[in-house]
């Protein structure tokens, strides 16, 4: 009788961990089908897909079964934002991976993890982490005698000498990487490999190499072939930029000005696709959290079985009665518990869903932020061809219908900098990635430099411009003088914006006066158009104007008054504001300053005007530092037109040697450049020369860093678009040594 009784329950037993072994066998298979299917999607650019798939494997990835594939899970999902130039999320998922790899002692797995960081920290210029990387990768790759797997350190390292600016090595690298991909048949890493060639063909010195112009061809050839029969679109997009380096050392402008045209019009799509996909995976993310939950659920009932469990052992094996009643106990319990647990999401669910949507907007909010930092980064580089082409036809004495149109075509230029600008500045404040420095500078200096360079704007308009200062105010105070200087340029050009054949004062006096701090008050006053009461509530919001027939009579974008609000916050002051519509308008504000006990003036120059001889830019030696071919071409020509003799470098290190064997009059050095940056190639030359002027001309934004840029060895900041007459001034100044006095 008794083992009538044992036999089926040892029967059930076995079934049940036969049951078992096989879900997890088919768990696993899924995992991996997955992760397949992801990296097909991936190469395919079907980015949706990957993101669907990849979140799918990671959900179970994350129970404790199968903790052990969760790594690579993360690795895919790694190498996916980085496709998708989310660099900042693919780190943070490439070193979970690596601690976890580390953690299960997969070598293997762990030498692709530490080639993929390596590569994610070129992308953000990282050079030496990123190196330090590739070498542990190629050290797992070495002591596994895995040939295949070494192609990816091959294609790692090569791209560290593109940035480095060694050609002909990176050429022999990227080589051994796209014969070992073609070999393995692994088409998306070969035409990767091919375009990359190609770039470095385009940039090497063809004295030390020869018919690179040939053999790039040759590679973008076969990246068509591969990319065109697979559909790799975001690499026939980059071929058509590699193109323009080649048409442009070909001397064929027009057809370089088409494919870099071409270029920056399908990059733009190619970033829509990118954030949309990044929105969907940051959404992905908050299942995983779930899901989680629920795991710890599930573990916290498992602990409750286990000690139902040992007190069955403990209280023996009475009867094979009592474990079933202790059974059915334990059941009753879990179930109950479960009903328990389900009560409790119902009642959280509107909680939840509420902290997803915040969760999903600040994502949503960050990548936005990060989308459009990038792409008004991006137009200053067309921007300034634009403009730079525009400012050259002008000069070539066009016939008067040309010029007129030249003319709007030179405003219209403007106009888009000065929004890219504005945008530039409100996603700054917005992200709250701006800085208050506290350095000594002499207020009034800062802010006659302001009125100077206001001065033609309001004679324009035919407005007398009073201006008012207190001179019982210290001299040099402590504070950020940059944010005040935007400050009053948005606040006065508004004013004369809105102001014709009038008046406007600009007033600065003492509010209050302490033994070490000062509190100053600023005020400008217009008798320009008003704004009515029901605007005033909104005025000081993004993108917003008095009326849309102001819009219409003076177009602008609304930025400039929400700026000011913004860095007054920050600067813990704030903007007030007094009108009359048709009378004029006055705003004021207060900020404290600290007392410097310096007596001089910050080593920061102030914009200032200087007089200089109209010839005296004839026959002077330029050295043009600028990696950019069309960039090259148009400050060449622009530089010309004034007589002046032009020599063009690449980069950074050709640039110091230069310097070191001939004897230039100016130095115009772009910042980001392959191989060392322009601040890095600004101090090597200031170790061996002290007085040759070294002119930042770049596209990117770098007012909030201007103190290094000086004490890194620059005399002045010229950002790209640049206005012709501030160019040539700022050059003449340069030249003639006259930077520190005022006229």
């Amino acid at each position: 009788m008794k083992y009538k009784i044992l036999l089926p329950l040892i029967w059930c037993f076995f079934i049940s961990v036969s049951s078992y072994s096989l879900q997890i066998k088919d768990t696993i298979v899924t995992i991996k089908q997955l992760q397949f299917s992801a990296k097909k999607a991936l190469e395919n650019e079907n980015f949706m897909e990957a993101i669907k798939y990849l979140n799918d494997a990671n959900k179970l990835a994350s129970l404790p079964k199968y903790k052990s594939y969760k790594p690579d899970v993360e690795l895919h999902i790694a190498e996916l934002f980085y496709k998708l130039e989310y660099f900042d999320k693919a780190i943070e998922e490439v070193e979970k991976a690596i601690s976890n790899q580390e953690m299960y002692n997969n070598y293997y797995k762990l030498g692709n993890a530490y080639n993929l960081y390596g590569i994610i920290l070129i992308s953000q210029g990282k050079i030496k982490k990123a190196e330090k990387f590739l070498n542990k990768s190629d050290s797992i790759y070495t002591a596994l005698e895995d040939t295949d797997s070494k192609a990816n350190y091959y294609y790692g390292i090569g791209l560290l000498q593109l940035y480095r600016g060694n050609y002909n090595e990176c050429i022999t690298n990227l080589k051994i990487a796209a014969k070992s991909f073609k070999t393995q048949k692994r088409p998306f890493e070969e035409a990767l490999a091919y375009t990359n060639l190609a770039d470095a063909l385009t940039l090497v010195d063809s004295l030390s190499y020869p018919n690179p112009l040939l053999e790039a061809k040759n590679f973008l050839q076969k990246v068509t072939n591969i990319s065109t029969k697979r559909g790799y679109s975001k690499l026939l997009v980059e071929k058509r930029r590699i193109n323009s380096q080649i048409y442009i050392a070909e001397k064929k402008n027009a057809i370089a000005e088409q494919e870099f045209r071409y270029y920056i019009r399908h990059k733009d799509s190619l970033h829509q696709i990118h954030l949309k996909a990044i929105e969907k995976g940051l959404q992905g993310e908050s299942a995983i959290g779930d899901l989680n939950q629920i795991i710890a659920n599930q573990q916290d009932d498992l602990r409750k079985q286990d000690k139902s469990l040992f007190f069955g052992k403990l209280t023996g094996w009475l009867s094979i009665a009592l474990i079933l009643i202790l059974s059915l106990l334990t059941l009753s319990l879990y179930k109950n518990n479960n009903l328990r647990a389900k009560a409790n999401e119902l009642l959280q669910d509107k909680n939840t869903e509420l902290q997803e949507a915040k969760e999903n907007a600040e994502r949503a909010s960050q990548a936005k932020a990060q989308f459009l930092s990038t792409i008004t980064h991006e137009l200053r580089t067309p921007m300034y061809t634009v403009t730079g082409l525009t400012h050259l036809l002008l000069e070539e004495d066009p016939k008067p219908e040309q010029k007129e149109h030249l003319n709007s075509l030179k405003f219209s230029g403007e106009y888009l900098l000065s929004l890219i600008n504005n945008i530039l500045d409100l996603n700054k404040l917005e992200a709250n990635k701006v800085e208050i420095e506290k350095v000594p500078f002499n207020l009034k200096k800062r802010i006659d430099g302001v009125l100077i360079a206001l001065k033609k704007s309001s004679e324009a308009k035919n407005n007398t411009l009073h201006y008012e200062y207190d001179n019982s105010l210290p001299n040099i105070v402590m504070g950020d003088s940059l944010k005040i200087s935007q400050i009053l340029i948005n606040l006065i050009s508004n004013s004369i914006k809105f102001t014709e054949n009038g008046d406007i004062w600009v007033r600065v006096k003492t509010a209050e006066k302490l033994p070490k701090k000062v509190i100053v008050h600023f005020e400008v006053e217009d008798t320009g158009d008003g704004i009515s009461k029901k605007k005033q509530n909104t005025i000081f919001e993004s993108f917003s104007q008095g009326s849309l027939q102001i819009n219409r009579k003076y177009g602008g974008t609304g930025l400039g008054l929400s700026i000011v609000k913004n860095l007054l916050e920050i600067m813990g002051s704030q903007i007030f504001l007094e009108s009359k519509l048709g009378e004029g308008s006055k705003f004021w504000f207060t900020i404290s300053y600290d007392i410097s006990e310096t007596t001089g003036d910050s080593k920061k120059p102030e914009k200032i005007d200087v007089v200089v001889e109209s010839d005296i830019l004839e026959n002077k030696k330029v050295l043009i530092v600028e990696d950019n071919k069309i960039n090259q071409m148009i400050t060449k020509k622009i530089l010309e037109k004034k007589n002046m003799v032009c020599a063009v470098v690449d980069n950074g290190m050709d640039a110091v040697k230069q310097v070191r064997e001939n004897d230039f009059d100016v130095i115009l050095m772009d910042i980001h450049m392959p191989g060392i940056s322009g601040i890095e190639a600004t101090k090597q030359i200031r170790e061996f020369n002290k007085t040759v002027p070294i002119i930042a001309l770049t596209a990117i934004t770098i007012e909030e860093n201007l103190e290094d840029f000086y004490k890194a060895g620059f005399n002045e900041f010229i950002p790209k678009p640049f206005n012709a007459e501030d160019f040539f001034e700022k050059i003449k100044r340069a030249i003639s040594g006259n930077e520190f006095l005022i006229r």
